[in-house]
């Protein structure tokens, strides 16, 4: 009986299997398919197999499927298990299982002399010399772009960093944790800091944690896609495949900051082990420690509700880092209503009766108070007709009225529910 037998891959077997692939490469010469490429037929659950040693892999092939053609886009074998049978039973038990998948025919690119070309002679494949292979690479940066609009992403425009008003608190805090090692990675080798992967931004609805995130990747100048939990629900195949997709294309984008928003969906806790809620989880919980292999990559997933995040979520080694995004208080609501006021337009307004006024107001709830002002005084300045000055008074009574007006974002209970979040979950 031979020492090596021969199942599916299973998804704990990738890490064996890309150290086969790294370790067997024998010719200068590039592979046909790319590593990312295998990588991403893996996460599609196309056919694939391994040889195993106990519990050690030895060997694996992984194809492609479309309709009735398949492609066996790499075949390896560890150095030392070589010549031994491996690979012609690699492509036994691969065509076994394409063949159930109604695949009739199956082929294979390899640079001449790769590792497996006598695995597949000795298994009946023939060569076809009259075939020429083609080849265009297309650049990086087209490449990106065409993969980028394809996932709804973008590069945020430039200045979103330094347009956020206010909240100098959880603004210095996320440049010192998040955007400064990322912009000075030598600096950052230098003292031994690993630049962060991964985190959470977690606070009430309406406090800035989308504004931020985005406006990290503006200040980065790398792209940002952002991903809301309908869009995976609306997968044909599942919310599980839908991920296993997303992290696959996203592993072709050289410096990108991929942001969950109301990662709870997503990411709850698991509590009954048949629901698509755990299934959903386990599945994240697996592509999250492949996706920070990437140094030019960013996870930040924000949440309104940290207690209600799986706690496996938050153990170290996932995130690197949960930071609060708060309310924000009187010195960052009076320098959010100077931003949507107008520099050049405060002289005249009573800023300290605004802020007293806008206690449990959000961003978003001043934004929208200030435009509500804004519509009354450029209604009356058009009812009292040209030359008309406006009186100062009447428009700090314009915002007073509006804020009256405002129903808040934030309740009571949202309040007290994020001071628990942060006395229990805050790591910054």
């Amino acid at each position: 009986m031979s020492p090596w037998r021969v199942r599916n891959l299973g998804e704990d077997d990738l890490d064996q299997v890309v150290r086969i692939w790294e370790e067997s490469r024998d010719t200068v010469r590039e592979p046909a398919v790319s590593l990312a490429e295998v990588v991403s037929a893996l996460r599609g659950r196309m056919p694939a197999v391994v040889a195993v040693v106990g519990d050690r892999v030895v060997g694996a092939a992984v194809s492609s499927v479309a309709q009735e053609r398949a492609w066996v886009l790499r075949l390896a074998i560890a150095r030392q298990w070589r010549r031994h049978g491996i690979g012609s039973a690699l492509l036994a038990a691969l065509e076994e299982r394409l063949a159930e998948a109604g695949v009739r025919r199956i082929g294979a690119l390899l640079p001449e002399g790769e590792v497996g070309e006598q695995a597949f002679k000795n298994s009946g494949y023939t060569g076809r010399p009259d075939l020429s292979y083609f080849e265009k690479l297309l650049s990086a940066d087209s490449a990106e772009a065409t993969l980028l609009d394809q996932l709804g992403g973008v590069v945020p425009e430039a200045g979103l960093w330094d347009g956020i008003a206010g909240m100098t608190g959880e603004k210095a805090l996320i440049e010192r944790r998040l955007v400064l090692p990322l912009e000075n990675p030598a600096v950052a080798e230098r003292y031994q800091l690993v630049p962060p992967r991964a985190v959470v931004l977690f606070g009430p609805p309406g406090t800035g944690k989308t504004t931020f995130a985005r406006a990290v990747a503006s200040r980065l100048r790398w792209s940002f896609v952002e991903v809301f939990p309908y869009q995976l629900a609306e997968d044909a195949h599942g919310v599980a495949a839908a991920l296993r997709r997303l992290f696959a294309r996203v592993e072709h984008l050289d410096e990108v900051v991929l942001f969950f928003d109301e990662a709870e969906e997503i990411a709850s806790e698991r509590q009954d082990p048949t629901s698509l809620a755990h299934r959903v989880t386990n599945e994240l919980l697996k592509l999250i420690p492949q996706f920070r292999r990437g140094e030019r990559r960013l996870l930040i997933c924000a949440t309104n509700a940290v207690r209600s995040l799986d706690p496996a979520f938050l153990r170290p080694g996932r995130f690197d880092y949960l930071i609060p995004v708060g309310p924000p208080d009187a010195e960052a609501r009076r320098a959010i209503w100077i931003r949507y006021i107008g520099p050049d337009r405060v002289a005249g307004i009573d800023l300290d009766a605004l802020v007293g006024a806008s206690g449990r107001f959000t961003p978003a709830d001043i934004e929208y108070a200030a435009r509500t002002a804004a519509q009354s005084a450029f209604e009356r300045h058009l009812a009292a007709g040209p030359g008309q000055a406006g009186d100062p008074t009447q428009l700090t009574d314009d915002y007073l009225q509006a804020i009256a007006r405002t129903r808040t974002t934030l309740t009571e209970e949202d309040i007290r529910a994020f001071d628990r979040d942060l006395r229990a979950a805050g790591r910054v």
